[in-house]
């Protein structure tokens, strides 16, 4: 393999139009890329970022800073094609997250003058599914959660990205300014949609006449987002280091990337159609087809292949009969629920997605796909499956991955081997897997009964239950092996 040729940064400008909430890898690999092409090809350097964590790693935010807020990020297109790249684009990271002493809010007040400041047009969102505090099921916001109860006793002090958003709204309003644009680029159907509602739901709970500006004036355009960002290994850092880059908060990531937005930004946006931007209309139809195929597909392999042992996707989706499985529910049980615009072949975006996976130069594993499964089934697998109910059509492999993740929020893999179970509702997992673990029937009726997950109309249909409850039962009793061989024989 050739040494690759680093892609240096544009040297830094100072000036921050974009503030982003999640200063993750994700955010690092993508938009961050994409807004560092933009300002290396226009020139443009009035779109710096401000990027700040809202949870914990106050580590990464403190060696950004140290690091002058320049890190590298490695494509890898396979183990010998790969492209390095600078990225400077951000000028700025703030830690609003609780530190290792369990102090909050360290930068907080920093971060709010940013957002308020009229020099921002735009604040981006990269902070998972839970961040916004929705009910999955029902997009509401669970004004029950002790973080949202929190910030609505405090509203001036948030903790959260919805309370955040509200608090530097309410500033801008105030002071006459015009409201900033919110995008949100997690994965989620109708991500604006549910990002407004998160927002505005809040402000009711603190002002009735800025909720409503904040309904009216504000824009929130949906997107979607599609690059594979691996956790990163003490492997990956030693393969950079062999390229020369010693760098801590190094990123790596496949070579594709895709980002398709909707076009509604009142106060502008940087022109990046060049750098390969997908302004559109209309998200809804690409943004449920990644949620379904792409991701529907990879929380099938997580939840199987964990239990089975199996550590990657590449592991996985060279299992001759989970990428079987794979192409089967992509193919019989996604495509046919999606409405797609002219010119979109599922069946070439379903190899192509079969092709991504099998990169051998990355190393996603299955236990980081599996997080959070309580706030993205519904998105990936049970809107679809409830659609397919309606029509009277039967679903088998969402049936055996509902099954696969109830058996793997039991905490321990066919092997017997333990592992944590990291979700929101972990505890509730638990105590359910106590009371009803004897009895498979029981424990798979409950689990269905979990209408914040579950559509209740989905629960209510004994096909799709009968369906899950025999595929759990194979799965417990013949292992990956039987209940892929069960589902051949459907």
């Amino acid at each position: 393999m050739m040494t690759p040729k680093l892609v240096e940064a544009k040297p830094k400008s100072g000036k921050i139009g974009i503030v982003h909430l999640g200063l993750g890898a994700f955010h690092r690999a993508h938009q961050a890329v994409y807004l560092e092409r933009y300002r290396q090809r226009s020139g443009d350097a009035s779109w710096g970022i401000c990027s700040a964590n809202l949870r914990s790693s106050i580590g990464l935010v403190d060696g950004l800073s140290a690091a002058g807020h320049r890190y590298h990020v490695a494509e890898y297109a396979d183990s010998d094609n790969i492209t390095l790249r600078e990225i400077g684009v951000i000028e700025e990271t703030l830690f609003s997250g609780r530190d290792g002493a369990g102090n909050w809010s360290r930068d907080r007040e920093a971060l709010l003058a940013r957002m308020a400041s009229a020099d921002t047009r735009i604040v981006t969102l990269t902070v998972t599914e839970k961040g916004y505090f929705l009910n999955p099921a029902s997009g509401e916001l669970r004004v029950d959660d002790t973080m949202i109860i929190g910030d609505i006793a405090s509203p001036q002090q948030p903790r959260t990205a919805p309370g955040l958003l509200v608090e530097a709204l309410a500033r801008r309003r105030e002071a006459g300014i015009a409201p900033f644009t919110v995008l949100s680029c997690d994965n989620m159907p109708d991500n604006g949609k549910r990002t407004r509602q998160a927002v505005v739901q809040l402000a009711e709970q603190r002002d009735a006449e800025l909720a409503s500006w904040i309904a009216n004036k504000v824009a929130f355009p949906c997107s979607m987002v599609d690059r594979i960002v691996p956790a990163m290994t003490d492997a990956d850092f030693e393969r950079l280091a062999a390229l020369g880059v010693n760098d801590p908060n190094a990123v790596v990531c496949e070579a594709f990337a895709q980002w398709v937005v909707e076009d509604h930004f009142p106060l502008g946006r940087p022109h990046w159609e060049a750098e390969g931007v997908e302004m559109v209309s209309d998200v809804a139809p690409f943004e449920t087809m990644k949620l379904r195929m792409l991701n529907g597909s990879h929380s099938l392999l997580a939840y199987l292949g964990a239990l089975a042992g199996i550590e990657t996707v590449f592991d996985g989706v060279n299992h001759v009969e989970l990428r079987s499985l794979l192409r089967r529910y992509m193919l019989e049980e996604a495509a046919p629920t999606l409405e797609m615009p002219a010119g979109i072949n599922l069946e070439s975006y379903a190899d192509s997605l079969l092709a991504r996976f099998t990169n051998d130069s990355l190393r996603h594993r299955l236990q980081q796909i599996a997080m959070d499964g309580s706030q993205k089934l519904p998105q990936r697998w049970f809107s679809g499956a409830l659609k397919r109910s309606a029509d009277g059509d039967p679903s088998p492999c969402v049936a055996l991955g509902m099954a696969a993740w109830i058996r793997y929020t039991a905490g321990k893999d066919l092997q017997g081997n333990e592992y944590p179970v990291d979700d929101p509702l972990a505890k509730r997992f638990a105590s359910l897997h106590q009371t009803h673990g004897a009895d498979p029937h029981e424990l798979v009726a409950a689990f269905l009964a979990m209408d914040d997950v579950v559509p209740g109309a989905l629960a209510l249909d004994k096909l799709f239950a009968q369906a899950v409850l025999i595929a759990y039962q194979t799965l417990s009793q013949g292992g990956l092996a039987g209940a892929l061989a069960a589902l051949e024989r459907n």
